[in-house]
């Protein structure tokens, strides 16, 4: 006769156990430079949304959007639970970021300074700072993910 644990796999305190260990950070992704480039991201995107709150409210909400993307980003990659959607191609999702967020905190940023008040001014600052940031995580990306596949693909 079969007992109840023979029809399963293993008990349930082993599988929420399993479930639960899919969630657990990388600590040595958040050391690695993508992890410091994402956290760093996180960081000046977070004070730009500080800034525009305090000056001009209207431009808070690319900060904000901007802010919670990243952040989705830096949680997938930490988890490695990026790994279970294979059908996407992350390196081409996470340039794309970078680079919509070049174009929008540029435009955002220089918006920002012509109200010439303090805390605008510094969320110009911090948003050419960001723009480096996101350029040089979207020249690794692609350096590093895009160019190799690129150059396979001519030689077959």
């Amino acid at each position: 006769m079969l007992s109840a644990w023979d029809r399963r796999d293993r008990p349930p305190e082993e599988g929420l156990a399993a479930e639960l260990r899919g969630f657990a950070v990388d600590k040595t992704f958040l050391s690695s430079l993508k992890g410091i480039l994402l956290e760093t991201e996180l960081a000046l995107t977070f004070i730009i949304f500080i800034c525009f709150t305090a000056s001009i409210s209207a431009y808070m909400a690319a900060a904000l959007l901007e802010f919670f993307i990243t952040l989705a980003f830096l949680f997938l990659y930490a988890t490695q639970y990026y790994q279970r959607f294979d059908r996407l191609n992350w390196p081409c999702l996470d340039f794309l970021r970078c680079v919509s967020a070049i174009i929008i905190f540029l435009v955002v940023s220089f918006a920002a300074v012509t109200s010439r008040d303090g805390a605008a001014i510094a969320a110009f600052v911090f948003g050419i700072i960001l723009v480096s940031v996101f350029a040089y995580d979207a020249f690794k990306i692609y350096r590093t993910e895009m160019a190799p596949r690129a150059t396979q693909g001519d030689q077959q």
